[in-house]
């Protein structure tokens, strides 16, 4: 009976430690990593196998049976790497010299070691085997009790026949049983890790995804806002296209009403004079026509590029002749300069280019009551790291109202304006600029802005640079 009565405080000892473990685990090293964890588990594994000696039955002065590879058995189980289960076994088996350096200590440090080879050997196996965990679990617990009965027989101090007949017969069944006790309560502790893990992981989950349901809600509410923005823009820029056109088709009719009229009341310069009205508005409603056709186009992906040689010399000589009128009515300077650098001809598409300026040129002359307006054109170096392009460089600079900084985007978007009262102020549909970046693009370039609110502005149209041999 004090063979079964040890074991039975063995198993207990071991329960308690498993216990402790687990409480110490779940609030200390779950969250740690990976060798951490190994390494904290062989230390368990020896420490509950050196607590089982500690409490085992001593048979005379040297002799301690006990529980000691039970531990063994469970890491086979839960970790069956080699080098672990070796460590595990023989380092329980030094924990038996704690007690006395003798030769029933040196037996038992043996035996602990060959089962630490042995159970390297099974852990093979359990990877391996396609058994269910019970079934792998009583066929390790098996062969560990069969090994130590044989190890304690082969190398022990008590006598073979002795231990045979009066020993094994207690405690051999009695390990294997407790062996299945330990081993079912460990893998119900086992479990019940893996549900928390579980859990832990299903609430993680859990947040994950509620906060992505967050984000996507805040994307949703900035997206609706966005469109409830561009609905609303799209209702100003047809109120006001409605007056952009009204304007000029009023002038045509009513001029040309009266032209039609006509009871030779009208002098010859009248008539000059309702004409030339006539045609300016032909050609604002012609221009209004053409913006809104292009942004179509460029939204359809159908607006085609032509490119060709192009002389730059020309270019200046072009937007001259068409804004010197303008210049001299508003009284500003207008100046053009073009650095001598930059090459005569370059490859791209005439007509588009010539677009995009007089859009920049227009706004320029429309935002600027006094001082001056500029178009300068250069050649500049400008990329990133070990990638630096040639551009040709148009800039449009003038010294009018200006933009604020926190608009600078805004306004080459589609049906915008930098404030909502500027298209009632000065007129225009606000599809200028949105065309004339999408154009620039296009054409392998892009368009920068520096401005401040009343200190003029400084658009910049940039071309990648190709220079025509001549």
């Amino acid at each position: 009976m004090g063979y079964l009565k040890i074991f039975f405080g063995n198993t207990a000892m071991l329960i308690a430690v498993a216990y402790l473990a687990n409480l110490i685990y779940k609030n200390t090293i779950s969250n740690a990593s990976v060798g951490i964890k190994k390494v904290s588990w062989v230390l368990l594994a020896i420490f509950a196998g050196w607590i089982s000696t500690l409490f085992g039955y001593r048979l005379g002065e040297h002799v301690i049976f006990d529980l000691r590879f039970v531990p063994l058995i469970i890491s086979t189980l839960a970790y069956p790497h080699p080098f672990i289960l070796v460590l595990i076994g023989i380092g329980t088996g030094l924990t038996r010299l704690t007690f006395g350096v003798n030769e029933a200590a040196m037996a038992g440090t043996i035996n602990l070691s060959i089962l630490g080879f042995v159970c390297a050997a099974l852990s093979y196996w359990v990877r391996r085997s396609n058994l269910c965990m019970v079934n792998k679990g009583l066929i390790v617990i098996l062969v560990i009790n069969v090994m130590n009965a044989i190890n304690i027989m082969v190398f022990g101090v008590i006598p073979a026949p002795e231990y045979i007949k009066e020993i094994m017969p207690i405690t051999f069944p009695a390990g294997l049983i407790l062996s299945v006790l330990f081993s079912l309560i460990i893998r119900d502790f086992q479990l019940g890790l893996l549900r928390n893990g579980q859990i832990e992981r299903a609430n993680e989950q859990l947040s994950a995804q509620t906060e992505e349901l967050h984000k996507n809600k805040i994307e949703l509410e900035e997206r609706a806002d966005q469109l409830m923005m561009a609905s609303q823009f799209k209702s100003e820029f047809l109120a006001n296209m409605s007056h952009e056109l009204r304007t000029p088709l009023n002038s045509i009719i009513n001029l040309s009403q009266l032209i039609e009229d006509n009871d030779n009341s009208l002098t010859e310069a009248e008539m000059r004079e309702y004409a030339a009205i006539i045609r300016r508005s032909g050609e604002e409603l012609l221009m209004i026509i053409g913006d809104i056709l292009d942004l179509s186009k460029v939204e359809a992906g159908r607006l085609d590029i032509i490119n060709e040689d192009l002389s730059v010399s020309e270019i200046p000589e072009i937007l001259a002749m068409q804004f010197a009128v303008t210049a001299k009515q508003k009284e500003l300077e207008f100046n053009i300069d073009m650095e001598k650098n930059v090459p005569q001809m370059i490859h791209s598409d005439p007509q588009r280019i010539q677009q995009i300026l007089r859009n920049l040129l227009s706004n320029a002359f429309k935002f600027t009551k006094s001082g001056h307006v500029a178009l300068r054109i250069r050649q500049e170096e400008r990329g990133e790291r070990a990638i630096v392009k040639q551009w040709i460089v148009f800039e449009v600079e003038d010294s009018g109202i200006g933009i604020a900084p926190e608009k600078h985007a805004m306004i080459f978007e589609a049906f915008q304006q930098a404030d909502r009262t500027i298209s009632r102020k000065y007129g225009g549909t606000g599809l200028g600029l949105s065309i004339s970046n999408d154009l620039a693009r296009l054409l392998g370039g892009f368009i920068t802005l520096e401005s401040e609110e009343g200190k003029g502005s400084c658009f910049s149209l940039y071309l990648p640079l190709e220079i025509i041999e001549e």
